[in-house]
This record gives C-alpha cells, structure tokens and sequence, in this order.
C-alpha cells in the first residue's frame, strides 16, 4: 500500500455466481470475495469464467445475437462434450448496496431447427430479506407477482431485464449488472492514436484509455493522482502523464527522465513499452468511473502480470486491493509472485483445472490450504511445483443440477 492505512472493503457485488455448461464449464457454483484470482495453467478454462460473466453485460447491452456472434455462434458457447448439452444456464447474486440483494438467471437453449431461445429468465429484488420485486419469463411468456405493474412485452430472443430496465425497482440491477468491465488489454492497440470518446468505460483492449483518462483529469482528480503514483511503484521511471490532442485523434504522453536532462522528456504512448500501458490500463481499469463519480461494480482482468517485471507483482496487488474499497475485482492468473503477493485468508482463491476437457473451478485441496496456513509452503510455491489443484469435495458439491430449481434463492 502506498498508505499504512488497511482499505475497507466494499462488499463483492457478485456474492455467488453459478454456471451450467457454458463452454467448457459444465457446472460451477462459487462465492467470491471482493478480491478473486482464478489460478490456473493456460488453456484450463481460467478465460471462460470471465467469459460467462461477461457474456451477461454482452447480452444486456446489445442483443444476444450480437453475444453469439461475437464468441463465433451459439456452437462456440455452449458446452462441446459427449451428452451434446443444448442449453446453458448462467445465475448471479449480486449486492446492490445498503440492504437490498438482487438475483438474475437465464437459461437459453437451442432450437433443432437452428437458432435459440431464452428458455426461461428470473430477476428477484429483496430489502431486508423482503421481496420487493420479481418476474420469470418462460419462452417469451411473462410471469410476475406485481400487482398493478404495467410489464412491457417479452420476446423469446432478448433478455427480459432490458425491457424492465424501465421500471424504477429493476434499474440499480440492470445498471449495476451493464457497468461490469473485463479486459484483455492489447499494448499494440494503447499504442495507436485513438477516436476521442466520453471515456464513460474503458473498451476491453484499452483502445479508448487517453479519453478514460481525460474524464478521470476532469471529474475526479484526485483518483488520477492515485493512480499515477501506483504507476510510479509499478514502474519507476514514469514520472507523470496526460491525455493529448493530435489533430483529431489523441494519444497519451508520459513524462521520463533522461540522464543529463534537466526536465523530464516527453514521449507518446508509441514509443512506451508494452508493460508500462499494460500496468496503467489495469489500473484505468480498477479506477475508472461508471456514472459520474460512481465505480464500476466489478472489473475481471485477463493475466493482469503479463510483460511486468516480477518485482511489480506486489505494487500491482496493493493496487488492486486499494480499489476492492469501490470494486471487485477477478483476476486470472498463472504468475507465483503475485499470487504470494495475494492474501488466502482475505483475498478468494480458486484453483482451475481441466479435465478430459472440462473445467473444474473450487478452493485449493485441503493439502495445499493445510501447507499454506501452516507456512510450509507458499501458494506460489505450490504453483510452481503444479501442486495447486481444486478441491474434489468442493467439486462435487457443486453439482446441484437445476439452477432454477428451489436451492437457487438461498
């Protein structure tokens, strides 16, 4: 921390998230903390949990035909195995903030003739443990225990939440649930010049960071102060830098020391190294506002050490952790020293593993938690040894089957 100062945390928005044979996760069923890194080797399924997660803001933001689309159609998502699974079920419970929960699930199948349908959809509101609000549409047909609620028609092709979306009590879910982030930054796209936009989120490359950065520079300095000195201790030869007008376009400039220079020379984002916009793009990321001077509510970050120097591992989690004050934050992660860098008894660890093709997601076995808490080894010992495996007794209670069954509320 760049303080003694412990942040308080905000409560993780998304309590519990399970998923049903979404691409190569046949059935998974997690709580998170506020600070979640998914620890895992390449290729073990780390990317589809994101996915999923971000599969939702796809299909509440723009349609999901364009979700479909954009993972290479409906074959590309749902899970390829021998039972040929048609359908797939994602459910999240989410902290709306204060008291109120909110609930929202989906299950959409394919259709013999091609194509596919919302098969059935629930959003549940409670404040204080009361229900407030709900409805549950199957195949088009709307259900609800409102009285007097004018519901807008359902189609058996789009999220249901987005027509509700109006209606004051579903708004702070579907707000919340649209404002998640995930991020694969590309150091090759940061590098270019870029359109100017109303940095209202960061794109998932980074493509449009100089106008995220230029929001943050007008609305909430203080926050780029922070972010710049977390910079600084990730990379230590990055004494400031600024959004700028070139032409039409604009880019960033950073200001870096030259020997014999009496001031720090200038140099735009092309000429930066691929760490360097990488660590800032994490941090926009981690930062960045959603509505005014609101956080986003969740940000998932693809491999975040990538191209940085082992001994930015730590800097780069204080920083991460300073932002679970606003955010929760999931990262995937194969890098032992920021998983030493993380904290098991705070922070949500989860091993990920593939097996004959099929993603296991749970806590470390009980061997790795005991030579963990006993200081015998450290999780990134155990990682580089391949000794991190997921717990099978966890695996195993999280098959329940239906996630709209009576078990899905609590």
């Amino acid at each position: 921390m760049l303080d003694s100062e412990t942040p308080r945390r905000r409560p993780p928005f998304i309590r519990r998230v399970r998923i049903r044979n979404y691409r190569s996760i046949a059935e998974c069923d997690l709580r998170l903390g506020s600070l979640v890194a998914l620890v895992g080797r390449n290729g073990s399924g780390k990317s589809n949990f994101l996915d999923a997660l971000r599969f939702v803001v796809d299909g509440l933001t723009t349609t999901l035909d364009h979700a479909f689309r954009e993972r290479g159609g409906l074959q590309a998502v749902r899970r390829f195995s021998t039972g040929h699974p048609r359908n797939f079920e994602i459910l999240l419970e989410v902290d709306l903030g204060g008291t109120t929960r909110g609930t929202f699930g989906f299950e959409i199948a394919t259709r013999s003739a091609g194509g596919f349908v919302v098969k059935q959809e629930e959003a549940t509101i409670t404040t204080d443990g009361r229900r407030v609000a709900h409805y549950r549409v199957v195949e088009g047909t709307v259900t609800s225990e409102a009285d007097g609620e004018h519901w807008p028609v359902a189609t058996a092709d789009r999220l249901y939440l987005v027509s509700v979306s109006g209606i004051p009590v579903f708004r702070p879910l579907y707000d919340a649930l649209g404002s998640m982030g995930f991020y694969n930054l590309s150091p090759e796209v940061m590098k270019r010049l870029q359109n100017p936009d109303a940095g209202e989120l960061l794109h998932r490359d980074g493509s449009n960071v100089a106008s995220v950065i230029g929001r943050l520079a007008e609305e909430s300095p203080a926050t780029l102060m922070r972010l710049g000195e977390y910079l600084r201790l990730i990379v230590p030869e990055i004494h400031g830098f600024e959004r700028v007008a070139l032409g039409p376009q604009e880019t960033l400039e950073f200001r870096q020391p030259v020997a014999g220079a009496k001031h720090p020379w200038r140099f735009y984002a092309m000429s930066m190294s691929d760490g360097t916009l990488r660590a800032l793009g994490i941090l926009v990321a981690v930062m960045q506002l959603a509505d005014r001077k609101v956080r986003v509510p969740l940000v998932g970050i693809e491999e975040p050490e990538t191209a940085l120097h082992p001994a930015a591992a730590a800097a780069l989690v204080d920083a991460l952790r300073e932002a679970t004050r606003t955010t929760q934050v999931i990262v995937t992660a194969h890098s032992p020293e920021l998983l030493d860098a993380l904290d098991p008894a705070t922070d949500t660890l989860i091993a990920v593993q593939s097996e004959a093709g099929r993603t296991l997601l749970a806590q470390f076995d009980k061997v790795s938690r005991d030579a963990i808490s006993s200081h015998l080894y450290s999780a990134g010992e155990l990682l580089r040894m391949d000794q991190l495996t997921p717990d099978l007794a966890d695996v195993a209670r999280q098959q329940q089957g239906d996630l709209f069954g009576a078990e899905a509320a609590h």
